[in-house]
């Protein structure tokens, strides 16, 4: 079975620059989860690697947290998809901790725990820090504009061979053909 890494702001949900803090303001974008049920009736699992330093600055906690994910999962189930695994980095930049995007320790924990070739699984996210950890570990990384995207594009600097969509949709849709070559 093949696996995807997605982000989850900005990825699959609409990203806020004071953090989503609550299920309310937990919004997915246009398209994103039935793209995601799309993979997976396509064979894909995928699982989801979100950075949450709101966490870490006392913003919201792990009650608010499981409440946007609870919202992903029930909605999600609504249109027939599903994620296999949420992994999360609930630390700040400044603890220097290994899980935390750009460092590609989640990614690797992701890797180990669904015992995949990270070499030849996607990663799709928005920022720089997404595809920077996908880069490390050897992962294809993916670039969506939705989020941050088009900022990220807009400053360069991108891993070699990163691939550029629209949205979460259109990169899925690529996937899938790509994968009934």
């Amino acid at each position: 079975m093949k696996l995807v890494i997605l982000d989850r702001d900005g990825v699959i949900n609409h990203d806020r620059d004071d953090f989503v803090k609550s299920a309310a303001e937990w919004v997915p974008i246009d398209g994103s989860l039935e793209a995601i049920a799309r993979l997976n009736h396509a064979g894909w699992r995928v699982v989801v690697a979100t950075n949450q330093s709101g966490i870490g600055r006392g913003l919201f906690g792990m009650a608010e947290l499981n409440a946007m994910h609870d919202k992903l999962h029930r909605l999600l189930a609504g249109v027939g998809g599903r994620v296999d695994a949420i992994f999360l980095c609930p630390h700040t930049a400044d603890m220097q901790c290994g899980c935390r995007k750009p460092k590609p320790g989640m990614y690797r924990d992701i890797g180990l725990r669904f015992d995949a070739r990270l070499d030849e699984t996607p990663v799709i996210g928005d920022s720089l820090r997404d595809l920077e950890a996908a880069a490390a570990v050897g992962a294809q990384p993916i670039l969506v504009r939705s989020g941050k995207g088009e900022k990220t594009l807009a400053k360069g600097g991108l891993p070699a061979g990163t691939r550029v969509y629209a949205d979460l949709s259109e990169a899925v849709d690529a996937l899938i053909d790509a994968g009934e070559d």
